[in-house]
């Protein structure tokens, strides 16, 4: 794909994951509002447009192996792939963060109250991604699976109780947005997740985690919103309901 001003940046990372470092390391966000273009999200970011397309075309040059073409997945096995992974670790890192955050607030509240803060945000998070993820798992992804199974089988397909596939995706995409605001709160309260000088062991690994955290997070929610979804879309419309 041509990089230019107008390149929308979802479709970009879509295409090619490498990108996602430069944008991350710009502070431009390219899952929830992925659907700008360069240029609009440079222009709210402050950032040249001119260097972070050179950034960009670098990237696109670098062959170290480890970028893995999830655009070109079939839907049914990216719906399985997301949610044995990304679901998985969202599940196991909440369980392990949630006391680690309750030790360094009660140890470290007083003198850093914007923990309690962190903390709250945290929770909230936790608690609705949850939520989040068991709607696609039960509701959203059986369905686009039975989509992918239509189309291959060429056969009509039952419609779902919420209509188009479209409706539970904007509803998805919606928490998304809601998620990433919330990380961003996170990020902006601990100075990009810098423990203070002389911080001990658990703050700084908390920290690191809550950072990995929001990192996967922001991957897991760029193949559901660029690739996933849309795709599973397009999908739809080729299909003839019973």
């Amino acid at each position: 794909m041509s990089l230019s001003e107008q390149s929308i940046i979802g479709e970009l990372v879509a295409t090619d994951y490498r990108y996602a470092t430069v944008f991350q390391n710009n502070k431009i966000d390219f899952c929830c509002q992925g659907n700008r273009t360069i240029e609009e999200a440079c222009d709210r970011k402050k950032v040249s447009i001119d260097a972070l397309l050179v950034e960009l075309n670098n990237a696109a040059q670098v062959t170290d192996g480890a970028s893995t073409d999830f655009n070109s997945w079939p839907l049914d096995l990216l719906a399985t792939y997301i949610e044995k992974k990304h679901h998985r670790y969202v599940e196991s890192r909440i369980t392990e963060i949630k006391p680690m955050l309750a030790k360094i607030v009660k140890v470290h509240g007083d003198m850093h109250p914007e923990l309690l803060e962190v903390e709250e945000l945290f929770l909230g998070s936790a608690g609705e991604l949850t939520a989040h993820m068991k709607k696609e798992e039960f509701i959203l992804f059986p369905f686009v699976k039975k989509l992918v199974e239509a189309q291959e089988s060429n056969t009509e397909v039952t419609p779902g109780q919420f209509g188009t596939v479209a409706n539970p995706i904007a509803m998805m995409m919606d928490e998304h947005s809601a998620e990433g605001e919330r990380f961003r709160k996170i990020a902006e309260i601990t100075n990009d997740y810098t423990p203070p000088k002389g911080a001990c062991t658990t703050y700084m690994v908390t920290f690191s985690l809550l950072k990995e955290f929001e990192q996967d997070l922001h991957h897991h929610i760029h193949l559901e919103n660029n690739i996933l979804f849309p795709k599973a879309i397009e999908l739809e419309k080729t299909l003839v309901y019973a």
